[in-house]
């Protein structure tokens, strides 16, 4: 691969900001005892300073992992999504907050809305870092809450990749090829 540029997006003090706005509005609106879900591996940094952020107001939801893949290695979705790791927590009868770094097709989100759905939860909402204005959007997917509108362009940074790298950086950068 080329030299890769990288043009910043958001830094990480916005980031950090913004993350504490969510976390107050999803205090606010979620019930007691809620269930976290990540989809990883994007979503990892993010979910984890969610997470303390969460419990910086008060809140302490029950945190669980799934892996969902659909872009294996590439800058564009398959259009296939493959469960390889599912959310080992009960979630029958229980509110789940489903966290994941971008919303871009909806695909992902979608599929794992709606197989936490068949596994029992009561009500599955969507929180994104990213929500990418596409028009490749083809699921009648939206997030609840969301951090930063995205423009149509393949992002790195904050636990986000491309072929497992740049995950390390402390802010979201466009990736320029």
């Amino acid at each position: 691969m080329p030299e890769a540029e990288l043009r910043p997006l958001y830094s990480t003090a916005e980031i950090a900001d913004r993350l504490h706005q969510m976390a107050g509005n999803i205090a606010g609106e979620m019930s007691p005892g809620f269930v976290m879900v990540a989809i990883l591996t994007g979503s990892f940094v993010f979910a984890a300073d969610l997470i303390r952020a969460l419990a910086a107001e008060g809140c302490d939801p029950a945190v669980d992992f799934m892996i969902l893949s659909s872009y294996a290695g590439s800058t564009r979705s398959s259009g296939t999504v493959t469960l390889l790791r599912d959310a080992a927590l009960d979630v029958r009868g229980r509110d789940v907050l489903v966290v994941d770094d971008i919303l871009d097709s909806g695909r992902t989100l979608a599929f794992a809305q709606d197989h936490l759905r068949a596994r029992g939860a009561s009500s599955v909402r969507i929180c994104v870092l990213l929500d990418k204005a596409t028009a490749a959007r083809e699921d009648h997917c939206h997030a609840d809450f969301v951090g930063f509108r995205c423009p149509d362009a393949f992002v790195v940074g904050y636990g986000m990749d491309h072929d497992h790298k740049f995950r390390g950086l402390p802010h979201i950068a466009v990736l320029c090829q």
